[in-house]
């Protein structure tokens, strides 16, 4: 059954009123159409590759002809009569380079990019889709899990944590931490040397103070509405992230989105 309030949450864990749900919790889940548009989000970020069009052929190398009883691949003008140039010698040049002519950068519709926007936030508050995640809800009181405005102001992180704590989302973020773990190969070598799971998302209307207050709690992301995206809702393409509302920020999606 489709939600149409929610309870709104004080800093200590009590319900304190309800609210009324913009139409947008109500869309229809689309896992396909969210991964289009998260795969896209992600080719923006690509980097260009490409190879010098000079690779390999800086030798003066060339074929000795038939009736030589050898192949007839360019050879260097050396004693040993290396091979040269072409592909399958040492050295020689790439058969199927990459080029940086190549359209590696996705687009999707505008109005399919708005759906899987709606579509992911929808899915926020599907308990079955969150815990399919690998989030841990059983101690969160309801979803969508919306706060008080207060929350957005606080300024320490001691104050963030006693709250998540007390709306029982801390279950998740000590799982988090419990994933953490050194990369397997070079790239721990390449700035990337750990990985961890993903966190809640905290999204407020302003960034006032939470901004500074959660960046050191393992896998929290904030976030607010006006920036909201895809990726940030459905990391890995998989939709149903836990996700924290305060009471302002509900308001402007229904600004942005339609009423209840």
């Amino acid at each position: 059954m489709v939600k149409r309030t929610a309870k709104v949450f004080d800093l200590n864990g009590k319900v304190v009123s309800k609210i009324s749900l913009p139409e947008v919790f109500r869309t229809p889940l689309r896992p396909d159409v969210i991964k289009r548009a998260v795969v896209a989000l992600q080719s923006h970020r690509f980097q260009p590759q490409g190879r010098d069009p000079m690779a390999g052929k800086r030798t003066t190398a060339e074929s000795l002809g038939v009736g030589l009883g050898i192949a007839r691949i360019p050879r260097k003008k050396t004693s040993d009569r290396r091979g040269a140039f072409i592909p399958g010698t040492v050295g020689g040049r790439a058969a199927h380079p990459p080029v940086v002519e190549k359209n590696i950068r996705k687009e999707i519709p505008k109005k399919e990019k708005l759906l899987a926007l709606k579509s992911a936030i929808a899915a926020t508050a599907v308990k079955e889709f969150v815990a399919k995640r690998g989030h841990e809800v059983d101690y969160v009181p309801d979803l969508p899990l919306v706060v008080v405005d207060e929350f957005q102001k606080l300024e320490k992180t001691k104050e963030v944590e006693k709250t998540l704590m007390n709306l029982g989302v801390w279950p998740d973020i000590f799982r988090v931490r419990e994933s953490r773990k050194v990369r397997a190969g070079k790239g721990k070598m390449r700035g990337r040397r750990y990985k961890q799971a993903v966190g809640p998302l905290i999204i407020v209307s302003e960034s006032d103070g939470i901004m500074k207050a959660a960046r050191n709690l393992p896998g929290v992301d904030v976030v607010t509405v006006d920036n909201l995206n895809v990726e940030l809702l459905a990391p890995g393409t998989h939709p149903g992230r836990l996700t924290i509302w305060t009471q302002s920020a509900i308001e402007k999606l229904k600004e942005r989105f339609g009423g209840s």
